[in-house]
C-alpha cells in the first residue's frame, strides 16, 4: 500500500473495519519504502490515537474536526470558493481529470474531498503525484495549519501531505 493510499485511509471517516486494520496498517507504515523517519514516526503516532480512544469517540472527533469546523474541510474547493459559484467549474475539472486517468469514483463524495485526491495520487507515479498535489499546496497548507493550531491528531497526517505537495521536492 503506497503513502497516499494509506494516508487517504486515515482521513476517512473512522469506521470498526479501519480498527480492525490497525496491525495491518502499522505493518504497511513499516514496509513503506515511500515515506522518511519523519513521516513514518507521524503515521504511528496516528495510530496509536486510534488505538487509545473508542470508535464511538473517533468518529465524534472527526466529525467535530472537519464537519462542524469550515476551517478544517476536507473538500479542498471550499478552502478556495467556499459557496461561491466558481467552485462548482473546479469540481467538475477535478471530475473530468479522473475521467481522463481511467479512475471511476464510486463513492458520494464530491471530486475535491481531500482521501479520494490521495486515492488518486496513489494511482500516479510519484513524480506525477507531488506535481498533481502541488496545484493544491497552499489550501493544504492552509488546512494543516488550521489543524496544527486546533491541536487536531490529524494534524501531522495533513502535514506530510503538505510536504509532499511541492515541486522542490522534485528538484531534490
Amino acid at each position: 500500500m503506497r503513502l497516499y493510499k494509506m494516508l487517504s485511509v486515515l482521513l476517512e471517516y473512522p469506521d470498526q473495519e479501519l480498527i480492525d486494520h490497525l496491525q495491518e496498517l502499522r505493518g504497511e507504515i513499516d514496509d513503506c519504502v515511500d515515506m522518511d523517519d519523519e513521516e513514518r514516526s507521524a503515521m504511528r503516532r496516528f495510530l496509536r490515537h486510534l488505538e487509545s480512544a473508542s470508535l464511538t469517540e473517533l468518529q465524534a472527533d472527526y466529525v467535530k474536526t472537519f464537519d462542524l469546523t469550515a476551517e478544517h474541510s476536507l473538500h479542498l474547493t471550499h478552502h478556495l470558493f467556499g459557496d461561491d459559484k466558481n467552485r462548482g467549474p473546479a469540481l467538475i475539472d477535478l471530475g473530468e481529470l479522473y475521467k481522463d486517468y481511467g479512475v471511476e469514483v464510486v463513492t458520494n463524495e464530491l471530486p475535491d474531498y481531500l482521501p479520494l485526491i490521495l486515492e488518486f495520487a496513489a494511482y500516479l507515479e510519484e513524480g506525477e503525484a507531488s506535481v498533481f498535489l502541488a496545484d493544491a499546496h497552499k489550501v493544504l497548507n492552509v488546512l494543516a495549519d488550521n489543524l496544527k493550531k486546533a491541536e487536531s491528531p490529524y494534524a501531522p497526517l495533513l502535514s506530510i501531505v503538505e510536504g509532499r505537495a511541492t515541486l522542490t521536492r522534485l528538484a531534490a
